[in-house]
């Protein structure tokens, strides 16, 4: 009996420490989402540290700076998790390059509540799967924050192909007007190929179209995205990307530097 219950306590001891073997799998980089989840009781706290978009159109040259863009995601159980986000701080230039005029504004963001249940290996091997719906709400004002609240539903899905994995995320959302009153159809996929660079190097370049049918006049926004993650241990990442628009739709360029934690 004593044997039995020695090997009993083994084998739960195997079992825990095979649940803690679950790779570290952040949100951050990249423009896409992972199908992979954060394992029961863990948390993965993600901050974007500075970021930066520019962007000139018709006479008008844009800058944006975040700070403290972070998310929390915490597993509920090994294939469900809960997120919470908010942007801490945005500050916005805008500069008439016709007269010269300048405008800026330093804002709060807006706080963002999502769920997402892994269908299939939340660990993220082999093929993976997951449903994300997803809401944001006014908590900043315009033009870091949106002034009215939103919604939508991801479909995050990877494929592992040896040394390569492909990632696709599907999304569609209910987006804020661009007059802040109202709401319109928005829709769009994100497309990547991850790839190792080194034992504790990876990287994914991404291609992503939007297309947003806001009232004020319908466009489509085109990026590419390439990005880099770095693990010093199996409990941390630093990450680094940019991001290019490839028609006049999409901001020129983005620029960002990230980290993610895990707590367990």
């Amino acid at each position: 009996m004593r044997g039995l219950l020695l090997a009993a306590m083994g084998l739960a001891s195997t079992s825990a420490l095979a649940a803690e073997a679950r790779d570290l799998c952040p949100d951050r980089p990249g423009l896409g989402t992972p199908a992979c989840t954060v394992e029961r009781g863990s948390a993965v706290f993600e901050i974007g540290l500075a970021d930066w978009t520019g962007d000139r159109q018709s006479g008008l040259r844009s800058e944006q700076f975040l700070f403290g863009d972070a998310l929390l995601r915490y597993g509920l159980t090994d294939t469900l998790e809960a997120q919470l986000g908010w942007t801490a701080f945005g500050r916005v230039r805008e500069r008439d390059t016709r007269t010269g005029t300048t405008g800026r504004a330093s804002r709060f963001g807006d706080i963002s509540l999502a769920l997402r249940r892994n269908l299939r290996n939340p660990d993220g091997n082999g093929f993976s799967l997951a449903l994300m719906p997803y809401v944001n709400l006014p908590s900043g004002r315009a033009p870091v924050g949106a002034e009215d609240w939103s919604a939508g539903l991801r479909l995050p899905m990877s494929f592992e192909l040896g040394a390569v994995s492909l990632g696709f995320t599907p999304q569609v959302e209910a987006a804020v007007d661009d007059d802040g009153d109202g709401r319109h159809l928005s829709y769009g996929s994100v497309a990547g190929l991850g790839f190792g660079v080194s034992d504790t190097v990876s990287g994914s370049f991404e291609v992503s179209l939007t297309r947003d049918r806001d009232p004020e006049g319908h466009a489509t926004e085109a990026l590419a995205g390439l990005s880099f993650g770095w693990q010093p241990g199996e409990d941390a990442q630093w990450d680094a990307g940019i991001n290019a628009g490839l028609n006049e739709d999409s901001p020129d360029l983005q620029i960002y530097l990230g980290y993610a934690k895990r707590f367990r």
